[in-house]
């Protein structure tokens, strides 16, 4: 089978593309840019995945080279600045905290890379990256479904929940039955320098204003009791559950419980204040044939968190409105909800 391999210079997908190879697959690594050297974006540190990629490029080709297997890049910067930046500032702009990563693997990594390469005229059978996460294809239902990776802590199965059935049945995932300590051994093992290079942790390494270049507006800091507690520079500095960053004395720590843009109000409180024990969610994907009624699952919030158990009632509109067996701290608007069923994926949204 001929495979593409989207590499970013990583161990991870570096390996992947090793396991594909030693099974017998004819392997292509394709490394997509979405750096825009003409964008004034600081990056301080270089590690954030939007940043430039200059190195990691070059580690990806470099990589190939010791697999000997061809690589391309892919030319990805046009479509990632009109829907995940664009996705990105709008979020921002409504007060909402969104997720870029989940965007990026379900618009860009998944889908435009993929026919990019196929508009440059490669040919592949199969889609296949370092996820740390499984596919299982229900026999029953016809339905593909995302499955945990069985290494828990590096688990990335959350920013695979919006991938589309078509985009299920393409793809290959061949680090989700190993952990990352396999996977470093494995290319150390292959005389790979990537063996112990760091894994890239956060989005964007800059200020967030980078991104967004809103033009700073004084707004004030409430209690929910609109008592006035300070000022800030603008309500998208903030994020549902913030407690750093607030410059805001208390006898207790306060955190950020609701952002009212159209005052540019952000509203804090102590961490009780942060409890809630349900959410609405919309912009559905299912992984299960669309349900009708009440079920109970598990769900996450954040992509490191254990599920916990949950009542899932939907409704219409594309909206389901979920209770939670266990109080939850910080429920951030814009953020995604993932539901399970023990290890598998079968749907989720944004909350709303």
């Amino acid at each position: 089978m001929k495979i593409l391999v989207g590499m970013s210079g990583g161990v991870d997908s570096t390996v992947a593309a090793l396991l594909l190879k030693q099974a017998g697959h004819d392997v292509i690594g394709a490394t997509m840019t979405i750096w825009d050297n003409s964008d004034t974006f600081r990056q301080l540190t270089g590690k954030g995945c939007f940043s430039p990629h200059d190195n990691d490029i070059q580690q990806a080709k470099q990589m190939c080279q010791n697999l000997d297997i061809p690589h391309i890049i892919v030319d990805c910067t046009k479509q990632f600045k009109q829907i995940v930046l664009a996705n990105f500032r709008s979020e921002y702009q409504s007060g909402r905290t969104p997720n870029p990563c989940i965007v990026c693997n379900s618009k860009i990594k998944f889908n435009i890379l993929p026919d990019a390469a196929r508009s440059q005229n490669i040919e592949f059978d199969k889609f296949a990256t370092g996820h740390y996460a499984r596919l299982y294809y229900d026999e029953t239902s016809k339905l593909y479904q995302i499955m945990r990776g069985i290494d828990q802590k590096k688990d990335q199965s959350y920013f695979l929940y919006r991938l589309t059935q078509e985009q299920l049945s393409q793809i290959i995932l061949p680090l989700g039955n190993k952990t990352k300590p396999e996977i470093r051994e494995l290319a150390k093992k292959a005389g790979l320098s990537v063996s112990d290079k760091p894994d890239s942790q956060d989005f964007y390494t800059g200020p967030l204003n980078d991104i967004l270049q809103f033009t700073p507006q004084k707004g004030t800091f409430k209690n929910k009791n609109g008592q006035i507690l300070g000022t800030h520079n603008g309500y998208w500095q903030f994020t549902i559950g913030q407690r750093r960053g607030l410059g805001i004395s208390s006898d207790r720590p306060l955190y950020v419980i609701d952002i009212i843009k159209e005052n540019n109000e952000v509203i804090l409180g102590y961490s009780e204040e942060c409890i809630q024990t349900s959410l609405i969610a919309t912009d559905l994907i299912w992984q299960i044939p669309t349900p009708t009624t009440k079920f109970n699952c598990q769900a996450r919030i954040r992509s490191s968190q254990t599920p916990f158990d949950v009542t899932v009632q939907p409704k219409d509109n594309n909206i389901i409105a979920v209770t939670f067996t266990t109080p939850q701290s910080a429920i951030t608007p814009g953020q995604s909800i993932v539901l399970n069923d023990d290890e598998k994926i079968i749907g989720g949204g944004i909350i709303y």
